[in-house]
């Protein structure tokens, strides 16, 4: 009796340890679209240290290089929420292998462009092509492994994710240093093409369901895209075309509204909507989700402003930025299996508390700077950055995801990335709209004292004239000038101080939401998606 109870025991542990074997082309071809992922994410950001040199190569004009970055990211995220559809009727096989393809194409032609136009067309075909690769690795991460492996999967796409976006200025930087802007589009071709016949041949993770074409609702799409895009161009371009002075923004704007009602009108009332938004109705999907959009304002925020300081205030040219930069990223590798190890340990919730805290204590950190803070003074804040994100970044994952069941995983992790992404774009638009507002008042205030009434100032005239007058120039007009330059230097100084303080306040705030949320209840079963 004994022996045959121990023989059931052994048989009843065998069977969940044969669950958790994972097959090594699944684990391949997960790796692959992890990659091709890395490449589609890296590629927002790649162009941003490079951006003078497209311009002078195309011959573009200052308002129109934007759209080298502005077009991609509109296109994006149009994809992104859509690719949940895509992947139930086409496959992920196919959806992954096919966007990775086009995106490669894109990629060589984006290189071959001779003006403006042509960029801005491959760069829009690049980004809506390769925004389908992104919720397809985030679904696999949540249906394929089971969830002991959790641990070791979701810091992977979560380093992914944040990673690619922080180091994409340091690589764009060296490879239009070391070669040509080119080349920002050429290493794309040849990594490509092995994502590409990777996955095609080892994807099988689930079967197309082509029945659903039928049902597709094309004029939802086509809302959601004149929502999705419309709402992405006047985040980007708002600050730049002073909002609703300008006529395209308040258009933008009209367009946004009338695209989102009829959306949103049609995706509670027809069978197989383009995007379910159901999936809302999960609270942990929800406040996932919304820390997602918080961390996608933490993350690209910050990417946008400590090159803006060290260009504007320091001075300092995109290689010199990228060799500063690149400790968020080291600092997000080392965290990462850290984060992981700690997810099977700790309560999710305490992990983002953490994180949200030490998110906090580097933004609070940054609002003692100086025009004199160099990679030294920045050095505490940038790690407290990289660390922090990991910490955020695989308990969202986790509590967005990893309890959904896996029928609806392919079309909420679409979600999941758009809030993110949305969560940048809106992040960027008010960071840029701050400082240039705040710097505006700072100037004026300063200027203020810095009249002919102001003893000080004055003794610092005379002083500055008075040595330009000695090398035979027009002291009084150099010493203006300077003192120009000081209180703008001085006001933008002040401004990225208010903006500083803001995300502290902001993630201060996300420390008490996290109390809102109930502990995650036990993940789907492994398997379950298969």
């Amino acid at each position: 009796m004994a022996s045959a109870a121990t023989t059931g025991a052994g048989a009843a542990a065998a069977l969940p340890a044969a669950e958790e074997r994972m097959d090594p082309k699944r684990i391949i071809a997960f790796f692959a679209m992890v990659f091709g992922m890395f490449m589609s994410i890296l590629d927002i950001q790649i162009v941003s240290a490079s951006l003078a040199e497209i311009q002078a190569g195309l011959g573009a004009g200052s308002d129109e290089i934007a759209w080298v970055q502005t077009s991609y990211l509109i296109a994006e995220v149009i994809m992104i929420p859509l690719s949940g559809a895509l992947a139930r009727i086409l496959s992920t096989r196919i959806l992954f292998s096919f966007s990775a393809a086009g995106f490669t194409i894109a990629s060589a032609l984006a290189a071959t462009a001779t003006n403006i136009d042509q960029m801005i067309i491959y760069r829009a075909i690049q980004g809506f092509i390769g925004g389908g690769m992104i919720p397809s690795v985030f679904a696999a991460a949540f249906t394929i492994f089971p969830p002991s492996k959790r641990n070791i999967v979701s810091p992977i796409v979560g380093l992914v994710a944040t990673l690619a976006p922080t180091i994409g200025p340091t690589i764009g930087g060296y490879i239009s240093h070391a070669m040509s802007w080119h080349w920002l589009f050429l290493v794309n071709v040849i990594p490509g093409i092995i994502v590409t016949a990777v996955t095609f041949s080892l994807i099988d993770f689930d079967k197309p369901d082509f029945k659903l074409l039928k049902k597709f609702d094309w004029w939802g799409l086509f809302w959601m895209a004149l929502f999705l895009g419309t709402m992405e161009f006047v985040l980007e371009e708002g600050n730049n075309k002073d909002w609703f002075n300008d006529e395209h923004i308040v258009m933008g704007t009209f367009a946004m509204v009338v695209g989102g009602f009829f959306f949103f009108h049609r995706v509670f009332r027809v069978d197989f909507p383009v995007v379910d938004l159901r999936a809302f109705s999960n609270a942990n999907f929800a406040f996932g989700s919304l820390f997602s959009f918080v961390m996608g304002v933490g993350l690209y925020g910050l990417t946008y402003l400590y090159p803006v300081y060290l260009g504007r205030i320091r001075g300092y040219d995109s290689m010199m930025i990228g060799e500063t930069m690149f400790v968020s990223g080291a600092a997000m590798f080392l965290t990462a299996p850290v984060a992981g190890a700690l997810s099977s340990k700790l309560d999710p919730r305490i992990m983002m508390m953490v994180g949200f805290a030490g998110f906090a204590a580097g933004t609070y950190t940054m609002t003692y700077m100086t025009a004199d803070w160099d990679f030294y003074e920045l050095l505490v804040p940038q790690i407290l950055r990289g660390c922090s994100l990991m910490l955020c970044m695989v308990p969202i994952n986790n509590i967005a995801l990893g309890t959904l069941p896996p029928d609806r995983i392919k079309n909420a992790s679409g979600l999941f990335n758009l809030t993110r992404n949305l969560g940048g774009a809106v992040g960027l638009a008010v960071i840029n709209t701050m400082l240039t507002q705040r710097s505006d008042e700072h100037y004026a205030r300063l200027s203020e004292h810095a009249d002919w009434g102001n003893r000080a100032a004055l003794d610092w005239l005379a002083s500055v004239g008075a040595n330009y007058d000695s090398y035979g120039l027009d002291g009084t007009a150099v010493a203006m000038q300077k003192l120009s330059g000081v209180i703008t230097q001085q006001s933008w100084l002040l401004s990225f101080i208010d903006v500083f303080m803001g995300l502290t306040l902001l993630f201060l705030s996300l420390i008490f939401l996290v109390f809102l949320i109930k502990k995650p209840s036990a993940p789907a079963p492994a398997g379950a998606g298969h």
